[in-house]
């Protein structure tokens, strides 16, 4: 049993001033499995006082420090590796090969990435007739989901301390135990006290509480589009400056000349990783209308592929995180049906065989109009729509039909339709034929998609302002 009652905040461990406490759930067991205190008012401003005396002294470290810092996080983030695996995989029902090969690689090439990047980056460039300057953009706080507890603090958090920025943490209250080893880490690689501060707490009293606060000067948050939305209407009020990672409903342009096993083992990928809880996955796939028979034969050939179960056993998908978000994916496929679209695989309900936790079945709805619900809202599980098209302009009229812009994906063979799909898709990120991830590359999205760009040297620039200096002396 996790029993974590207190918040960290200049460099120490502190009791809550409030006695409210919620408990953790494992959602592969629903066995509780640990406790956080409920942060309040009161140790919101403790720790945001902490972050502002650090400023002057952090915000002036000199590079070279800092990267030291950062490397030392890295090498202690190392030594933790079977905790955070294991944490994972307890409070994220995360399965064990995800919990290492994704979760915890993610949070280590961060750290990683953001140390190579600082070691590039300049702060002070002399232009001729003038001379600028990037510095700390203030004290930053960060709002994390918990689809991802060590990606989404990792990022923010690596990119804040490479920028000289002190921040304070609310991490999702459901999956709040990797965040409170990233505490410990920081204090074993000499974090300066108040550069990091952890509180727990739910959004309606943290997260609003920091979007709110008249002393922090920048928030950046991932998660939904309606939360987002608040904070841009709490940090208006002091006219503070915000990052948002928000939704996805990506699209997966399959072209005619692609080979159909290789795309539909892509394509399930999208929704079997995280059991879809991923706010890039492509939930749309594209394909030639001539492919369509031969595309569902391969998705469901492939599905077994990916088996759902026990995420200590060997199986790649684990459970949702919670039975709020089970209910939410079961109505989606409800929806899907009501709506006409044909279940091709999947469906609602549990896995055959599986009883407790809250598993779905990995499930795959043909058939489907770009209007229809499935297909428009992010549903955040393992569903996956197929829509058809003719012609690549109507693919990328299908593709671009949504509010969102997050991501999208192409695979083929053809480079001139790689290439226009590519170019055409109004996302942030783009990937051609499943290419690997580079952590140096930007990370956002467009349109509500969200705001800014995280990851590597545009991660580090989001908690930076930009200062002209006329006539600096030479």
């Amino acid at each position: 049993m996790r029993n974590y009652l207190k918040h960290f905040i200049n460099g120490e461990w502190v009791e809550s001033t409030g006695s409210d406490v919620e408990e953790v759930i494992n959602p592969a067991t629903e066995e509780v499995i640990g406790k956080i205190s409920l942060g309040t008012k009161e140790d919101l401003d403790k720790a945001v006082k902490a972050a502002r005396d650090a400023f002057p002294s952090f915000s002036t470290m000199p590079k070279e420090e800092r990267v030291k810092m950062l490397e030392r996080i890295a090498e202690e983030y190392e030594k933790r590796k079977d905790d955070i695996i294991e944490t994972i995989t307890d409070e994220l029902g995360s399965p064990l090969t995800v919990s290492e090969k994704v979760h915890y690689m993610m949070g280590y090439n961060h750290f990683s990435q953001a140390t190579e990047s600082l070691k590039e980056f300049t702060f002070i460039e002399d232009l001729g007739g003038h001379t600028r300057v990037k510095e700390s953009i203030g004290v930053s706080g960060l709002i994390t989901p918990w689809n991802f507890p060590t990606n989404q603090t990792s990022t923010k958090i690596a990119s804040a301390f490479a920028a000289g920025s002190p921040v304070i943490l609310k991490p999702a209250e459901i999956t709040p135990f990797a965040a409170i080893i990233l505490a410990e880490i920081f204090e074993a690689a000499g974090v300066p006290k108040g550069a990091f501060n952890l509180v727990n707490g739910t959004g309606e009293v943290i997260g609003n509480g920091i979007s709110s606060h008249p002393d922090i000067d920048f928030v950046s948050f991932t998660g939904s589009g309606k939360v987002g939305q608040k904070i841009m209407q709490n940090a208006s009020e002091t006219i503070k400056n915000v990052a948002l990672e928000l939704g996805g409903k990506s699209p997966l342009v399959v072209l005619e000349d692609a080979d159909v096993e290789k795309a539909a083992k892509v394509a399930v990928n999208h929704i079997a990783t995280n059991t879809g809880q991923v706010c890039s996955a492509a939930t749309r796939v594209l394909i030639p209308s001539k492919m369509k028979d031969s595309f569902e034969e391969a998705v469901k050939k492939v599905l077994s592929e990916f088996p759902v179960g026990n995420p200590r056993e060997e199986n790649y998908v684990g459970p949702l995180v919670s039975k709020k978000q089970w209910d939410t994916v079961q109505s989606y496929i409800e929806k899907g049906k009501e709506e006409g679209a044909t279940l091709l695989a999947g469906g609602t309900g549990k896995p055959e065989g599986i009883d407790k936790g809250y598993f779905a079945r990995l499930t795959v709805f043909s058939d489907v109009k770009n209007d229809m619900t499935i297909a428009q809202e992010e549903i955040f599980g393992p569903v996956m729509s197929i829509l058809t098209y003719d012609g690549l302009d109507d693919a990328i009229e299908i593709s671009n039909d949504t509010v969102y812009g997050l991501a999208g994906y192409v695979v083929g063979e053809d480079k001139d339709a790689l290439r226009k799909v590519a170019t055409s898709i109004r996302a942030g990120r783009i990937k051609v034929n499943d290419a690997e991830a580079d952590f140096a590359a930007p990370f956002g999205g467009y349109k509500q998609s969200g705001i800014g760009r995280e990851w590597g040297d545009h991660g580090i620039e989001e908690y930076l302002e930009t200062k002209t200096i006329l006539g600096f002396p030479s």
